[in-house]
């Protein structure tokens, strides 16, 4: 199954390298038929892919439909863990994992 900490580390800003997720990704995959185009594309573009691929295909590994709207809403949480600190990190943090259902 997908490592979902270091996927998540990767989203909010710990230090993780994009190569080491993709290849995290890739060895440990859904059997979900949503999420099959997200790894053939991961194989093909590999660390150039987007960060909303990542966020895709958390959304879709948590059981929610990948909008462009729920991406977005995400991509500004991401954006928001990895410049802020203190409360305004953790606020974001939090908010991410409620957005994917996981609680804090």
């Amino acid at each position: 199954m997908v490592d979902f900490e270091l996927l998540d580390g990767y989203l909010l800003g710990e230090p993780a390298a994009k190569a080491e997720v993709i290849a995290s990704i890739l060895s440990r995959r859904s059997p979900l038929p949503a999420a099959a185009p997200f790894y053939r594309a991961f194989e093909a573009v590999g660390v150039r892919a987007a960060d909303e691929a990542f966020i895709a295909l958390r959304l879709v590994l948590a059981g929610i439909a990948p909008s462009d709207e729920r991406v977005k809403r995400l991509r500004g949480l991401v954006k928001a863990a990895r410049a802020g600190s203190g409360e305004a990190r953790q606020a974001a943090r939090r908010a991410y994992y409620e957005e994917l259902g996981a609680g804090t």
